[in-house]
């Protein structure tokens, strides 16, 4: 089974070789970048970006970000747009997502959002 991870769940153990939405690399880039960030998690960061397949946004991926969005915003709900991103990207590849914050996830059509911090 192959996987898009969430930022979030990166430092969770995982157990496959995981794929990364590229918009989870920014949001690790991020996290690791801050004034305050300590040195170790920034390296436990670029080791893990050593170990996975980085899955770029591709105009298949946009038009599926598209489609979620106008939906949602037809039925009255608000999602993060970096969120529904990653979300196109698992959709797009037909990869489950892993996410600690499933309820961000809860209310996109087809999306299989598990949490491996849940034992």
């Amino acid at each position: 089974m192959s996987f898009v991870v969430d930022a979030d769940i990166c430092s969770a153990y995982l157990k496959a070789h995981p794929y990364v939405s590229v918009i989870t690399v920014a949001e690790l880039t991020i996290w690791e970048c801050r004034a305050n960030a300590p040195a170790k998690p920034a390296q436990d960061v670029q080791d893990l970006l050593k170990n996975v397949t980085i899955l770029e946004i591709a105009g298949d991926v946009a038009r599926q970000f598209g489609k979620i969005q106008a939906a949602l915003m037809d039925a009255g709900q608000l999602a993060p747009e970096m969120d529904l991103l990653i979300a196109a990207t698992a959709l797009i590849h037909g990869y489950t997502l892993l996410t600690h914050n499933t309820q961000d996830y809860a209310s996109i059509p087809g999306l299989i959002p598990k949490d491996w911090t849940i034992p």
